[in-house]
């Protein structure tokens, strides 16, 4: 079989697969009739999906790649890999933590000590002012930079358009690139892109919890540009689509959200925002047009530069709460714990990210884990921050190409 034809399979089986967990394709611009086809009748038992990739997976071993198919193969492979693990889950085998990260994303997280935690509370500590602990400062100065409801729209569609306007200096992007944004409640997440295909995306806002005006650009990099959005635009354009434009490896027609393309993905939109907005021109903005279109003070804008500085260690603790909690080592009550004392957030928000990890499980790596893989592997490309247009070229590079975390080394 060409690998064409072992394509083809692999995307009827993630469609297969979806109709077992809701989560599982994130995104389908393929052929309507598959889809319609693996949402007819009832699902495929787990057992036959499972010998299915396994057969796709042996196959792969001894298919032949076609000329500059070699990453198509190894992507493919990957892949497979990863919704075989996934439906041994589903299945009900039960994965530690850190086998169930590998399985999926091709990584072992690493544990962070408590220590560097501690170290970056110990600064915070210097930066916040006021009486009582680190987290209550820091949920009090948190609260003043809330970006109004009212607000909202206004400021987030300014990010947007900033963060679409820097990308399209560097990259190509379809004609037909067009987001739609909505704003929605009741989600495990903050944000989400719901790529469409043909170039657009459906971008959706959680309102259920309050936006504050330094995650408004996070978001929408994030999410967007260059981030999720043209991540998955450049895919189509270079992969997806017949010749001339694209080479038709339609397997690049559908997104399993827990794969190691996540991990690529998920870091390329956290490092993006960096990349698209690098260390003062970032401050700049804020403080000329979001935090004004937000009635807030912009003088806060540094001040609030230095904390995101600190809360990049504090993200890994994520990990380390999931990790405890999926193992079984924390309960519910101490997971939040260990959320609000080490990530700083409230009762509340501390909940909504368990939450998340109820639902998601290890994919919390993807973020912290994936953005410092990313930034590693583009500074050894001569990535660095002191050379913005290489960076701008290596990281496009590696958004629009087959990619997965063990072909960057990590």
């Amino acid at each position: 079989m060409s690998l064409s034809a072992w394509a083809t399979d692999y995307v009827h089986l993630v469609l297969a697969a979806g109709r077992h967990d809701p989560n599982f394709v994130d995104a389908y611009y393929g052929p309507e009739a598959w889809k319609t086809a693996a949402e007819a009748g009832a699902p495929k038992p787990l057992p036959a999906l499972q010998a299915e990739a396994a057969r796709l997976l042996a196959g792969l071993q001894t298919a032949q790649p076609g000329p500059d198919e070699a990453v198509r193969r190894d992507y493919l492979r990957g892949q497979l890999g990863a919704v075989a693990a996934h439906l041994t889950r589903l299945a009900g085998q039960v994965f530690s933590f850190d086998d169930e990260a590998e399985a999926l994303y091709q990584v072992r997280p690493p544990v962070t000590p408590e220590a560097d935690f501690e170290a970056a509370l110990t600064r915070l500590d210097q930066l916040l002012a006021g009486p009582g602990s680190v987290q209550d400062r820091y949920q009090r100065a948190r609260e003043q930079i809330i970006v109004p409801t009212e607000r909202v729209d206004a400021v987030f569609q300014a990010a947007i358009h900033e963060a679409r306007e820097r990308t399209r200096r560097h990259a190509v992007l379809p004609a037909t690139d067009h987001f739609r944004v909505e704003y929605v409640r009741d989600k495990a997440w903050s944000a989400y892109n719901w790529y469409q295909g043909g170039g657009s995306s459906v971008i959706q806002m959680n309102l259920d919890l309050p936006i504050a005006i330094d995650r408004a650009l996070d978001l929408a990099a994030h999410e967007g540009y260059p981030g999720h959005h043209v991540y998955n635009a450049l895919l189509e354009q270079r992969f997806a689509q017949g010749p001339p434009a694209g080479r038709g490896w339609v397997e690049f027609t559908i997104y399993p959200l827990f794969s190691p393309q996540s991990l690529i993905a998920e870091g390329t939109a956290n490092f993006g925002i960096e990349v698209a907005f690098p260390g003062d021109e970032r401050v700049a903005f804020e403080r000329d047009v979001l935090f004004p279109l937000a009635g807030l003070d912009p003088q806060d804008a540094a001040f609030w530069a230095r904390v995101q500085a600190e809360l990049k260690t504090l993200a890994f603790a994520d990990n380390e709460a999931a990790r405890g909690y999926l193992d079984g080592h924390l309960d519910r009550p101490q997971a939040e714990a260990y959320l609000m004392r080490y990530s700083l957030r409230s009762a509340a928000q501390a909940a909504q990210r368990l939450r998340f990890i109820d639902t998601y499980r290890s994919y919390v790596i993807n973020y912290n884990l994936g953005e410092q893989r990313v930034r590693d592997w583009v500074d050894r490309q001569g990535g660095t921050a002191d050379q913005p247009a290489r960076r701008w070229t290596v990281f496009l590079e590696l958004i629009s190409s087959p990619r997965l975390p063990a072909a960057l080394g990590f």
